[in-house]
């Protein structure tokens, strides 16, 4: 069988390794305590289909919608502050067309709430889900900011997952590509990082030193072990060590669900205040 010329096996590298990236970006999405619930029930024999929001930002009551085209299912949202002593509260959900409508009090930035949606038919409950469902509130970001910092974030993946296949398979570019990997993460994750989170959450960087946001703190982390790798590369272009060992801690880092666990009010450390 005929050997790949390089400009072949370069092709088939970066394949693998957008597989991957888009790979990891749907586990991503698919473990991050933020994305809506989504789910089913079925009420006499009609099934609904229902997202239930676990994260809102902007200064507006939150709004649960459901799409109920039945007239005959109503719906109540129970809920209280999260991490409180606060009793549970009921609102009658309204009804906008064919869907039904939950209304969660805005709460502080970091403010959570848990609610429960209960759908009922003839004097029959049926709950949404076993357990409540947990939601956070945060400031609205500018998609001028949010946008450049989702985009270089996964480039730096993307680079890194190029990095551990070059390191094996080709050996050529490892230390172009490990540059190119710690640009994309110095800005998604350092500069534009904590302009993000002060637009969502009132504050820059509230990982260590200062805090213990997992977030910040798995940014910290990755960015160190790349700049390892990349002044090792600086003096032994062939070194194959620091760079997998930075690939793996990368790896490792995006297994990890986004959001969890990250800044919250805690109301039982506090005076309790009730939803309003």
């Amino acid at each position: 069988m005929k050997r790949l010329n390089d400009k072949g096996l370069n092709t088939i590298l970066w394949v693998f390794a957008i597989c991957i990236t888009i790979g990891l970006v749907i586990y991503q999405r698919s473990t991050d305590p933020s994305y809506p619930l989504a789910g089913e029930v079925l009420i006499e024999g009609e099934t609904i289909n229902f997202k239930l929001i676990r994260t809102f930002g902007g200064n507006r009551d939150a709004l649960v919608r459901l799409n109920v085209p039945n007239n005959d299912i109503n719906g109540t949202i129970t809920l209280k502050q999260y991490k409180s002593y606060d009793d549970w509260s009921s609102m009658e959900m309204f009804r906008d067309g064919n869907e039904l409508v939950g209304v969660i009090p805005n709460q502080p930035m970091t403010g959570k709430v848990e609610y429960i949606i209960t759908l009922n038919k003839n004097d029959i409950d049926y709950e949404l889900t076993v357990d409540p469902v947990i939601i956070s509130f945060k400031g609205e970001v500018p998609r001028s900011i949010l946008i450049p910092h989702i985009f270089f974030m996964f480039m730096a993946l993307l680079f890194s997952l190029r990095v551990g296949l070059e390191v094996f398979f080709r050996k050529k570019d490892t230390k172009y590509f490990t540059g190119v990997v710690l640009f994309t993460l110095f800005l998604g994750g350092l500069l534009l990082g904590p302009l993000v989170q002060k637009y969502a959450f009132d504050a820059y960087w509230t990982g260590w030193p200062f805090g213990h946001d997992t977030t910040n703190n798995k940014t910290l982390i990755v960015f160190i072990f790349w700049v390892i790798a990349w002044f090792v590369l600086r003096k032994k272009p062939k070194n194959i060590l620091w760079p997998f060992i930075a690939v793996i801690v990368m790896l490792i880092v995006y297994a990890i669900p986004h959001s969890m666990p990250g800044s919250e009010i805690d109301h039982t450390k506090q005076q309790t205040e009730e939803i309003k």
